[in-house]
This record gives structure tokens, C-alpha cells and sequence, in this order.
């Protein structure tokens, strides 16, 4: 699946699944955390990137100095976005432009045309 063909529906699928189940289907990457933290984070690749491969979702978590517990909160920003993108989209109202709206738009336009034939030109002297 690409990310870009999915549907709501699919998403909410998503959102369905345990913790478990995502992080099955996620992509990690380990690397040094920068900022702060001090000899926690600078000794050990405690940031995690995980990429959920069906969605093509990315998340970083650095904020723990522990891996696993940046594992986790990946996985729970994950479940979070898939919620977010799970809520059906709300149905357009048609609208209509009104008359005033109309006649506004064309006296503007009028104006902006007599703006332009001033700068043309004169002939004949």
C-alpha cells in the first residue's frame, strides 16, 4: 500500500490494531540522541526512527533515555496519527456565489480595464 492511496477506512483499520501488531510491521532505526540528556544519551543509541511500512508513517522519539521506552512511544504516535487520519472526511456544502459577489467581481474587473486602456498609447497626434 501507498500512502498516499489509502482512505480513511484504512487508517481506522490501523488504529484498530494493538501495539504489538504495529510495531510487527514497523521499520526501526537506533542513533545517538541529541540535546539533553547528558551521558545517557550520548553513550548508547537510545532515539529510535520507525517507519510503519504499510502507511509509510515516520516517527522519531528521543525524549526517554531508554530505547525501549522511545520504541514504544513511536508506536504510540503512530497509533495517534492513525487516528487522526481515520475520522471520515466532513461532506462538502454546495454553495452558491451571490449576486452582490457577482456584480462586485465585474466592477472590479471593469475598473481594472479602465486602468489598462489609460496606459495605452494615444493616437492620431
Amino acid at each position: 500500500m501507498d500512502g498516499d492511496a489509502l482512505t480513511y477506512r484504512d487508517y481506522a483499520a490501523f488504529a484498530r490494531m494493538s501495539a504489538d501488531q504495529i510495531a510487527r510491521d514497523c521499520e526501526v532505526q537506533t542513533f545517538h540522541a541529541s540535546g539533553p540528556g547528558g551521558q545517557g544519551v550520548n553513550t548508547a543509541d537510545s532515539a529510535v526512527r520507525m517507519r510503519h511500512v504499510p502507511t509509510g508513517i515516520v516517527v522519531v522519539s528521543r525524549e526517554e533515555r531508554s530505547q525501549l521506552r522511545n520504541r514504544e512511544r513511536c508506536v504510540e504516535k503512530i497509533l495517534d496519527i492513525c487516528r487522526r487520519r481515520a475520522r471520515p472526511p466532513r461532506p462538502r456544502k454546495a454553495t452558491r456565489v451571490s449576486a452582490s459577489q457577482k456584480r462586485k467581481r465585474l466592477e472590479a474587473k471593469r475598473a481594472r480595464g479602465k486602468v489598462k486602456q489609460l496606459r495605452r498609447r494615444v493616437d492620431g497626434e
